[in-house]
């Protein structure tokens, strides 16, 4: 039976109000936001089928040639009946029978002006097993989030071998997928190919830093290569902080299908009866107007719907990293505290190191998992350096690591049954460390504490550096019985899920950066519980500007946390002009700054504290792409278009290569700008003067700015303003 809910709703740019049902053809069920649309339909049959996908159809009148079409592909394709090719779901029931055919039983949609959901319940006749699909589309943001929910009443568990989270057909003339790998300060690098006939399959199966060679994200090109501004394309992600996999696999009439989850490799799970299995979310957009107009519409929705604060305001910072490592105490920590309150930021990041007693945190090979500070380093706790960080009117945030151990550790003497490790092997370390086991009960509990502890003896900490460093190695849990082991790489995120909603619930406003060896967690599932991630552990200003590229294609700029530091031999302007483009930081020695130095630092963060709204919270566009060629080009604009920041940079061009202006995007063509030269260097001069030069949008646009020179590794950042609008004081009429 089908059930239809609407609820009453502005549609197609508010022009017209829908507060009925619309007219639909019976055995069509329509997805979609205000330009995508996803159409599926119930056969004679009872077999669901994807009866088209693409740009959103304008008259309701030809839906009814859709719902007369026979034939086509099955929306979740099972294992073990007449598909020849990649199911989305293969089971094994209790009695031994592998196959599984799921037929349509019913829908029911939910909509208002902002969201509309639809679950529609397919199941097998044979076998009490139902396959709950769940759309979630945002009909401005332009984003579907598709899952499942899969549940049986078998009287013995049923063995899931594929449960993906979604199912899309394509049939286009080519395909060109682009994916985004590399390592350890290495990341997020951008390769195109053409898929052609057989499986492309881009996985993991690391665990806890499960993005450490490949992200969990793609472009998908419909018809011809993805491009800027032009074109089909298709972004997508998982939201799932460890194993993913997507297919894309072209058949033998070039046709694809993209099936995205949980990688099942080694996760045969055992679903016992009247549980249910949920699978993460596969978040996407579809872009007529190519990647451009794409990750502005998802980073639209991360902001509004699922990163942690995502409409709010960002601290800048001062970490004590590279200026100390481990070696600090309390005096040398509050004159970095005194220095972070110099140069204008407002949070002192006090990172690894600060702690173990019987084994002290000096090194990385000792200490993990003993949260109490030492003695000899802060005789006085944690307490007096907030304490320090109040008196010079900056907050204070704490790096920790609770999901892993060392084996030089109190903890780890003590319970080493908590410890993901195989029975009588050897164990295999990564970075010195090992895992604790989330699918634990008790574990949770431990991970949970430590963070409840430390606010509950200094209420005072205003943020969490998490970290992670270790994939899961020695894949054993003392915790699952023998015939459970292979559900523990699922079991172990749902269990660090446990512990974070826990924490979002006591202290819901507290602020936390996703970290994990750098960019070894990059998922929108857990940007539910932070606020940002740290990108990559490379911060040479050159790597980063194609590192930060990568992750803008899915990821706003206040998500991705950037500091200056000391990698690289990069000017501090230039340093500093790539950081930036993110959630601003630094961790560098600002005792060891020139003096022209200090004030230009100074007046970076204060420009960044006033461009925040714009580059946090604007449409972003990328204007020149590093991967071109030696210089690359970014610009942020706001909503209403009357306020811009452009970033430019020159890298290593060639003797006489030729320079090119670089023209702007997202304006309005008949307004007239100022442009103005800011983050100069004390004494440093423009080519628009101080007061800045006046420009039309049309201009701006079509015939661009000269932004790049021959000079290696500079760089420029321009602000344009609408003349009338008053920024500050700054280029208003």
């Amino acid at each position: 039976m089908k059930k239809l809910w609407w609820l009453c709703c502005a549609w197609m740019w508010g022009t017209e109000a829908l507060c009925a049902a619309e007219t639909v053809p019976e055995n069509l069920i329509r997805i979609g936001t205000e330009r995508t649309e996803l159409i599926l339909r119930s056969d004679d049959d009872r077999r669901l089928r994807q009866a088209y996908f693409g740009p959103r159809l304008a008259n309701e009148s030809d839906l009814a040639y859709l719902s007369k079409a026979r034939g086509g592909a099955e929306a979740y394709v099972t294992h073990g009946m007449e598909d020849y090719f990649e199911p989305a779901i293969r089971v094994l029931h209790a009695d031994g029978n592998p196959s599984l055919l799921l037929t349509y039983k019913e829908v029911a949609q939910e909509r208002n002006d902002l969201v509309q959901t639809t679950r529609i319940v397919l199941q097998d006749e044979r076998y009490p097993f139902e396959v709950r699909l769940f759309y979630k589309a945002y009909l401005r943001e332009n984003v579907i989030v598709m899952w499942t929910e899969i549940e049986h009443g078998e009287k013995k568990p049923v063995t899931l071998y594929n449960y993906a989270s979604s199912m899309l057909h394509f049939g286009r003339e080519g395909y060109w997928l682009t994916g985004f790998s590399g390592d350890w300060a290495h990341e997020v690098n951008m390769a195109e190919q053409k898929l052609t006939f057989g499986k492309k399959v881009i996985d993991t199966k690391l665990g806890a830093r499960a993005n450490l060679h490949v992200s969990p994200f793609f472009l998908l090109g419909l018809d011809g290569a993805a491009c800027e501004k032009t074109g089909d394309v298709l972004v997508g992600t998982l939201g799932w902080t460890g194993n993913f996999r997507f297919t894309f696999e072209v058949d033998n009439a070039n046709d694809l299908r993209l099936i995205a989850g949980i990688n099942p490799s080694g996760s045969e799970y055992r679903l016992p009866r009247g549980e249910v299995f949920r699978t993460p979310d596969f978040i996407f957009t579809y872009s007529t107007e190519g990647t451009g107009a794409a990750s502005r519409d998802l980073h639209n929705w991360a902001r509004k719907y699922r990163i942690k604060d995502g409409m709010g305001d960002r601290m800048t910072l001062l970490n004590n990293w590279e200026a100390t490592y481990f070696d600090f105490d309390q005096a040398k920590l509050e004159r970095i505290i005194a220095d972070a309150a110099e140069l204008g930021v407002d949070m002192f990041l006090l990172d690894d190191g600060w702690f173990g007693n019987k084994y002290p945190r000096s090194n990385d090979r000792a200490g993990l998992g003993d949260w109490q500070e030492t003695r000899a380093k802060l005789p006085e706790g944690i307490g007096a350096l907030t304490a320090a960080a109040q008196k010079e009117g900056v907050k204070f945030g704490l790096w920790i690591e609770p999901e892993m151990v060392n084996p030089k550790s109190e903890l780890y003497e003590k319970h080493k049954d908590w410890v993901i490790h195989l029975p009588n092997r050897e164990e295999y370390l990564y970075r010195n460390q090992m895992v604790l086991d989330l699918s634990n009960p008790a574990v949770q509990d431990f991970v949970f504490g430590v963070v409840d502890g430390l606010l509950t003896r200094y209420p005072e900490i205003a943020y969490f550096k998490w970290d992670c460093n270790s994939p899961i190695t020695n894949i054993y849990s003392p915790y699952l019985g023998a015939d459970k082991q292979s559900n523990l790489y699922v079991d172990y995120v749902r269990g660090l899920y446990r512990v974070l909603d826990r924490v979002a619930a006591k202290y819901p406003t507290l602020p936390m950066m996703l970290c994990s060896g750098g960019g070894g967690r990059t998922d929108y599932e857990g940007l539910r519980y932070f606020t940002e991630f740290w990108a990559s552990d490379n911060t040479d200003p050159v790597e980063r500007i194609f590192i930060q590229w990568g992750y803008s294609y899915l990821f706003p700029a206040k998500a991705t946390a950037a500091h200056v530091t000391s990698w690289g031999k990069q000017s501090l302007k230039f340093r500093t002009d790539v950081a930036m483009m993110g959630k601003l930081g630094f961790d560098i020695r600002v005792d060891e700054l020139s003096e022209p130095e200090r004030e230009f630092a100074r007046a970076a963060v204060a420009n960044y504290n006033r461009l925040k709204p714009v580059i946090l919270n604007g449409d972003l566009y990328r204007l020149v792409s590093p991967y071109s060629g030696e210089h690359s080009a970014v610009m942020y604009a706001d909503k209403g278009r009357e306020h811009a920041i452009v970033f430019a940079f020159n890298r290593n061009s060639r003797f006489s290569a030729p320079i090119r202006n670089v023209r702007l995007d997202g304006l309005e063509p008949q307004r007239i700008y100022t442009v103005r030269e800011i983050n100069r260097m004390p004494g440093a001069r423009s080519d628009w003067g101080d007061d800045g030069q006046r420009f039309s949008g049309d201009y701006l646009m079509k015939v661009g700015l000269p932004l790049f020179s021959g000079a290696h590794l500079t760089s420029r950042v321009v602000e344009v303003v609408a003349t009338g609008i008053d920024r500050n004081g700054l280029c208003s009429e």
